[in-house]
């Protein structure tokens, strides 16, 4: 795992670098990806806010996530994952982009899905369209806490790479 204070500054002068806005819809994180962001001096210029969904009827209620993509692929999900970036960016109309998370962190998580983690990251383009991109990442950690801290990396590792394909 890497130090969440360095990886939150590399974040934080991305975005400025970038002139972007982000937006986060977290679910196991529980919000420690917006305040580790938001520990460092300044970031309120380019972090809009978070939404916490750790509940599967917040994620409806609060993102827009279908009721039956919830049943059939269950939270922790791509689909899910995807539809929370989306609907975190869509109700965020001042962000840029977005960076959504969920995953089982354990304990009593389902054997192939012990550790897992889905990070999914929507952009709006300039017509106003959105793009979204996901990835799968499973935890090396073992215990609650760390497996925490290792998605909040996760999340922003995956939202350093979509920041440095900006200009691609």
């Amino acid at each position: 795992m890497t130090d969440m204070n360095q990886i939150a500054q590399q974040v934080a002068d991305r975005l400025t670098a970038r002139q972007t806005k982000v937006v986060f819809a977290e679910s196991c994180t529980a919000g420690l990806v917006a305040a580790s962001l938001a520990s460092i001096p300044g970031i309120s210029q380019w972090l809009c806010g978070s939404v916490v969904t750790y509940r599967e009827s917040m994620k409806i209620a609060w993102l827009g996530v279908s009721p039956a993509d919830l049943q059939r692929f269950t939270a922790v999900s791509q689909t899910v994952t995807d539809q929370m970036a989306d609907g975190v960016l869509r109700r965020t109309e001042d962000a840029d982009i977005a960076a959504a998370v969920t995953g089982h962190l354990g304990p009593n998580a389902p054997p192939q899905l012990d550790g897992a983690v889905f990070v999914s990251i929507a952009r709006r383009a300039a017509d106003g369209t959105l793009a979204v991109q996901s990835t799968r990442h499973q935890l090396k950690a073992t215990g609650r806490i760390d497996r925490q801290r290792e998605a909040v990396d996760c999340v922003f590792s995956e939202l350093l790479n979509a920041l440095a394909d900006a200009d691609d």
